[in-house]
Order: structure tokens, then C-alpha cells, then sequence
């Protein structure tokens, strides 16, 4: 029993432990009564009124509250669906700024704010009134004292960067060097075993799918399923606690905090997807778990004809109401806490654009983006926009203020298309080879703002992209009509698993030209998870509720593709060596010096000629030589100094046959060494070649060649 309540302060919000006791603090415009619930080991709870309110925070401080404690909090309000307001004291509300949380969720009537059995759109009518204690997750006070000893940022530039994407408990969940305990969780992931897959790889940036605390759906749990990717975020603050090895009470955060410690002891940084465009509370036909009841007109945004309903530019049910002061708040409290206190370098941000709405229209000048400009800590970090949502104009692809990097879904269409030999794709091959300079020159930013990429969580991991025609997601349960049908992929020739060695061949040597292409275009580089040993997904384009072997990372593939792995190892290693790969800026295609023919870079035909208009214009051309120039790199670098690298010809041929390309003459170069080859099974080459010569490129394969003379 609590007998001593202090009125506390309205900041900060949530459960605040200061080593002595514990503020509490909850804001709600809307509420007209707000009761703290401290749980019971026994699962009772005691409830403490709110007492003081300052701006529409409700706060007391509590000097007998340790780490541990089970929490929630009930607010009391009005019932009015068309008004938008549906406050419920008969939940159990989850604290929206909750660092931890605990337990399970049962999806009966007790999470519900409308009768289950009744017909009706939850638009009215006096809430059940059953009480969700018991039925509900709870927060949990966390002690937030964390010896970081001399842990720092690698602060590693994007020119520099290499990403890879993953997920907790696909990456870890099958990895024989990891203790069985450990599998599928953050303590598994930073696992010396884990980190030296990475190291090896070349890998500066891990990439977290959500950690962020997340809710299964009521409906893939009916269906024997789970949300495994985990884009149902509903506490912003928290970990997700089921990829805790320590599951106790608050275990999860400290084994968080000690992951990115060792990732940064590696010289790794950690970027977490973040999901601020929605919650897991869904449509009005959701649960009540904390936003809904707590304020639901401030956090969410509703239709203006009818407020009983929420406007969905993400395809969940839902979007998060920037335009409101404190949903503005916690985005950035949240942001600012990762940083501060988690010591994340960087986020990527889902469905971007649905943050940039004012009121319909995606708008890069909005309140969130402004905010992100002006604070010092979140504007020095990484951020990388899906520039995309589901709504209208929701494609936003170069169109994000110039502290953001943006995944290029431009970069991964061409690829795609390019090199499963769709015509009329060379002139945008170059464009996103180079860096893409039509996307993102115009904003004032530069290469290492396009996000390369050719394969991620959504869709086809490579070994499936040059398997598979079609999608193959009758495993989800919704007859395969979930995920997206116009993959640009190609089966080289058969559907699926084959064992026709030449079909065999084909698709590893298209793994390798796209790793190979990633690895040697101007931007930033990311890898999905998995595509360096040859991850299969067996065809799901969608395996969002896969938390099983067809979606988790088989180790077994490392050994079977031992010649892939080692060729992404060259291709990374070959970037990171030689900066003329990830330039700083922008190539500008002029001579060096008044005089000089020999330009920064040069496209030139197989005959070794320069590319004319006419040559561009050919739809069927699927080949093209590109000339990089080691001693025309004008970005000196971080002290000062002038960057000069080799030069490079890089032999692209998309072409089902073979083809002669002649090394140019004149200045280029005098003699060319053959430095990485798509063509062999771990791209090992040694040939040697003059000036002005014939070197044979085999058919839809990449051929890069070092200036040696």
C-alpha cells in the first residue's frame, strides 16, 4: 500500500526511477480524471489518483516505486465515438511513454471498447465496461542507470557506409555458435560469432527491423501466425521485450543497451526502423491498449465527416496525428531518447510521408521536419526515409529535406529491370549507378543520400528474385493474394527449385552482378540479411507473419555458398579500398584540366568509343563500359588532403551472349588488370589486358578493370 503520493512534475513523461523513487506523468487533454494502477505481484492492483495537472499533464511522484513495478494507468473521460473521444476506465492503459512493458495480451472482450457479439461499427453506445486487468500487457518502472564505460558513436560518414538489414531473431534463431538461450535475441545478435559474419563482410551499419515494443495481430494469431516483422508498434519507447534473453521485469532494456555497446566496441553502428506512422490499436474496430483511451482525437487523426473513424494513409487502420502538439512530443521525446539514453546512431523511418501530412498533402516542410532540423541531438544522427506511404501523391522518392537519406526505390527498380533484360533501361542504369544526381543534387545533398538497394524485408530476397516469376505467399493464408505482384524478377528459366546446373549457374551469376552493381554505384549500399549466403523465402514476397524457418536465416547456406559469400566480401572490400566508389560528390562528366580529354567519368560503348545520344536512345542496348577516374576525384578528405585512387573500367553486359569490349586508347590507360568478375563463382579473375584491346565478357555478367599501366 502507497501511503506517501508528492505531486511530482509533469516532466518527464512516463515512469521517471531517480534512484530514490519514481515520477509518474500522463498526458491527456480529454481526460477528466486520471487514476495511476500499480500491479501486484498477484496480479491486484491500487489505484492512486492523479491529482496534479499542469498543461494537461497529469503527474505525482511516488518515493517508495522501484524498478520492477507492474503499472498502468485508467482515465476517465467522455464516451463519444462521433466526437472523437472514447475514453474507457475499464481499461488497463499501457503508458505511452513506457520504457518496458511485460505479460501477454488475451484478445477477448476485455480489450474491447464495443460489444464483440453486437453488429455495429464501436460508433456508439456505452462501452461493455470489462475490465481488461489481467487480459493486458502492463508497463514496468525501469532502473536507467546503465554503465556504458567509454562507449561512442562510430559516427561512421554515409560515403563510408555500408548497410546491412536484419532482423532480431531471423538472424540468430538457427546460428550454431550461438547458445541455444540466446538464440533469437539481442544478446544472439551481438554475439562475437554474429559480429565477425558482419566484420568480415564489410559491414559499418546494422539496421534493426522493429525492436520498438509490438503487438501479434488477434487475427495472424487465429490464423497460427505472428507479426513478425513487427510494424505494430505500440510503446515507443521500449524494446520489445520477447527478443530479451533476460525476460525478467526491465531485462530487456539493459540487454539492449549492452548489444549496441559491443556493436560499437566493433566499430558498428546500430539504425533502428522506426514506425511512427501508426499504432497497433488499428481501425475502430481495435483494441483499447493506451492512445485510444488515453486521448484518441489528439494522437490519431480522424475523418473530418465522421470522427466515429480514423484516416489510414498506412494500410493498418490508423495514422499517427503529428499535427497535434504532444503526438508531436513523443515522436521526437522518443527519437531523442534512442539517442540519448540507448545510444542508437540513426533511424529509418516507415512510410515517411505519412509524417510529412499536414492535413492530405505530404508536405516536406511540415512541423515534424522542421523540428527534426532544429534539434541538436536528432538532427546529427542518421535518418533514412521510406519515402513512401499507401495514400494519395504518397511517393516521395528525392523529395525529403537535405539532412534525410531516402531509400531509393528508383535505385532498385532499375537494377532489377536492367539486369533481367528489360529494354529501354540503360540510360536510368547510369543515372542510378552514379548516385543518382537527378534525385537529390537539387536539395543540396549529395551521392551518399540514395540509399541503394536492391532487395530488403519487403519482397524477394536475391535468391528468389532470379527464382521466381511470381509470388508464392499461400503460407500467409490469404490465398496469395497478399504482397506485391510486379516483382521485376526473373526465374532464369524455371519456376523455383531446380537442378538444372546451367539455370543454377545463371541465377548465381545474377546474385553476383547485383551484389556486384550495389557495391559499385556512387550512394550508400545496403544489404538485406541473409543475401550473402543465398537466403530463401521458397517465393513469399511477404513474409511479414513468417516467424519460422522460411523466414529466418539457415547458416547451413554460408557453407553450401561459401563462393558467395566470398564474392560480397570482394565486392565490399573493393569498394572500401577505393574511393573513386563513394565519392562525396556528384561526378560533373568534364575534363580535369583545360585541354584534357580524359573526364572524371566516361561512358563508352563495347568498341570502346564514347557514348553518343544515338547510343543512348537504342532500347535494346543492354551494354555499356563506364570509365572512373582515379586522379579526378575533386572532394579532398576529412583532413584536407587530395583523394587519389586508381582508375577503374567497369564492363557491364546484360546481354544473353558474349561480348568483345575493347579498352579504350588514347589517355586511358596503357595497360588494364582485371580486378572482380561476375562470372566466376567468387569473382576471382587474373587477366591483363593493353590499351586498345579485345577482352571477352561473358554473358549477363560484370567485369572490372584496374589501370596497372
Amino acid at each position: 500500500m502507497v501511503t506517501t503520493v508528492w505531486p511530482g512534475t509533469p516532466y518527464p513523461l512516463g515512469a521517471t526511477y531517480d534512484g530514490a523513487g519514481t515520477n509518474f506523468s500522463l498526458f491527456s487533454e480529454v481526460a477528466e480524471k486520471v487514476e495511476l494502477c500499480l500491479i501486484a505481484k498477484d496480479g491486484t492492483e491500487e489505484r492512486i489518483p492523479l491529482d496534479e495537472v499542469d498543461g494537461y499533464v497529469w503527474h505525482s511522484y511516488l518515493p517508495t516505486v522501484t524498478p520492477g513495478q507492474r503499472y498502468g494507468f485508467r482515465v476517465h473521460g467522455p464516451w463519444d465515438p462521433s466526437a472523437g473521444h472514447r475514453c474507457d476506465p475499464s481499461k488497463l492503459l499501457l503508458d505511452p511513454y513506457g520504457k518496458s512493458f511485460h505479460g501477454a495480451f488475451e484478445f477477448t472482450q476485455a480489450l474491447y471498447s464495443y460489444d464483440l457479439e453486437a453488429d455495429d461499427l464501436a460508433s456508439g453506445g456505452t462501452p461493455p465496461m470489462v475490465d481488461s486487468l489481467g487480459h493486458t500487457m502492463t508497463s514496468v518502472v525501469i532502473n536507467p542507470f546503465f554503465n556504458w564505460a567509454s562507449d561512442r558513436s562510430p559516427n561512421t560518414p554515409y560515403h563510408e557506409t555500408v548497410i546491412y538489414e536484419a532482423h532480431v531473431k531471423g538472424m540468430t534463431q538457427t546460428h550454431p555458435g550461438i547458445p541455444e538461450a540466446q538464440r533469437g535475441t539481442y544478446a544472439g545478435l551481438s554475439h562475437p560469432v554474429i559480429i565477425e559474419h558482419l566484420k568480415s563482410l564489410g559491414v559499418t551499419a546494422i539496421e534493426l527491423m522493429p525492436v520498438h515494443q509490438f503487438l501479434h495481430d488477434h487475427r495472424l494469431q487465429e490464423l497460427g501466425l505472428r507479426n513478425y516483422w513487427g510494424y505494430n508498434t505500440f510503446g515507443f519507447f521500449a524494446p520489445h521485450y520477447q527478443y530479451a534473453a533476460n525476460q525478467s521485469a526491465g531485462g530487456a532494456v539493459a540487454e539492449f543497451k549492452t548489444m549496441v555497446r559491443s556493436f560499437h566496441e566493433a566499430g558498428i553502428e546500430v539504425i533502428l526502423d522506426v514506425v511512427y506512422n501508426h499504432t497497433a490499436e488499428g481501425n475502430h474496430l481495435g483494441p483499447t491498449i493506451n492512445f485510444r483511451g488515453i486521448d484518441n482525437a489528439a494522437y490519431y487523426r480522424l475523418m473530418d465527416d465522421d470522427k466515429r473513424l480514423y484516416r489510414d494513409f498506412t494500410g493498418t487502420g490508423n495514422s499517427l496525428n503529428p499535427r497535434h502538439p504532444h503526438t508531436l512530443q513523443l515522436i521526437m521525446d522518443s527519437l531523442r531518447y534512442w539517442v540519448l539514453e540507448m545510444h542508437v546512431d540513426g533511424f529509418r523511418f516507415d512510410l515517411a510521408s505519412t509524417l510529412a501530412r499536414e492535413f492530405y498533402e505530404v508536405d516536406r516542410l511540415s512541423a515534424f521536419f522542421d523540428l527534426v532540423q532544429q534539434d541538436p541531438v536528432i538532427s546529427q544522427v542518421k535518418l533514412i526515409a521510406e519515402p513512401w506511404d499507401v495514400g494519395e501523391g504518397g511517393y516521395q522518392v528525392g523529395n525529403f529535406p537535405g539532412l534525410w537519406t531516402e531509400w531509393n526505390g528508383k535505385y532498385r527498380d532499375t537494377v532489377r529491370d536492367y539486369w533481367r533484360g528489360e529494354p529501354a533501361t540503360l540510360g536510368e542504369f547510369a543515372s542510378r549507378l552514379t548516385g543518382s544526381s537527378d534525385l537529390y543534387e537539387a536539395t543540396g545533398r549529395r551521392p551518399g543520400a540514395s540509399i541503394n538497394f536492391v532487395t530488403c524485408h519487403d519482397g524477394f530476397t536475391l535468391n528468389d528474385l532470379v527464382s521466381y516469376n511470381e509470388k508464392h505467399n499461400e503460407a500467409n493464408g490469404e490465398d496469395n493474394r497478399d504482397g506485391e505482384s510486379h516483382n521485376r524478377s526473373w526465374n532464369c528459366g524455371v519456376e523455383g527449385p531446380t537442378g538444372d546446373p546451367e539455370i543454377l549457374a545463371l541465377r548465381a551469376r545474377q546474385m553476383r552482378n547485383v551484389l556486384a552493381t550495389l557495391m559499385l554505384s556512387q550512394g550508400t549500399p545496403m544489404i538485406s540479411h541473409g543475401d550473402e549466403i543465398g537466403r530463401t523465402q521458397n517465393g513469399n514476397n511477404n513474409a511479414y507473419c513468417q516467424d519460422s524457418e522460411l523466414s529466418w536465416m539457415d547458416w547451413s547456406l554460408a557453407e553450401k555458398n561459401a563462393d558467395l559469400v566470398e564474392f560480397t566480401r570482394k565486392a565490399v572490400e573493393l569498394r572500401k579500398k577505393h574511393p573513386v566508389f563513394r565519392r562525396r560528390r556528384f561526378f560533373d562528366g568534364k575534363p580535369i584540366r583545360t585541354g584534357d580529354q580524359v573526364r572524371d567519368i566516361a561512358w563508352l560503348t563495347p568498341a570502346g568509343e564514347e557514348m553518343t545520344p544515338e547510343d543512348w536512345g537504342r532500347a535494346l542496348d543492354k551494354c555499356v563500359a563506364v570509365f572512373l577516374n582515379g586522379n579526378a576525384i575533386p572532394e579532398p578528405d576529412a583532413r584536407g588532403e587530395r583523394v587519389v585512387d586508381d582508375s577503374f573500367l567497369l564492363c557491364f553486359n546484360a546481354h544473353d551472349k558474349t561480348i568483345d569490349f575493347v579498352t579504350p586508347a588514347g589517355d586511358y590507360a596503357n595497360e588494364w588488370a582485371a580486378v572482380l568478375d561476375t562470372a566466376s563463382p567468387a569473382g576471382d579473375t587474373d587477366v591483363v589486358i593493353s590499351a586498345d584491346e579485345k577482352i571477352t565478357v561473358q554473358p549477363r555478367s560484370v567485369l572490372v578493370l584496374k589501370k596497372s599501366a
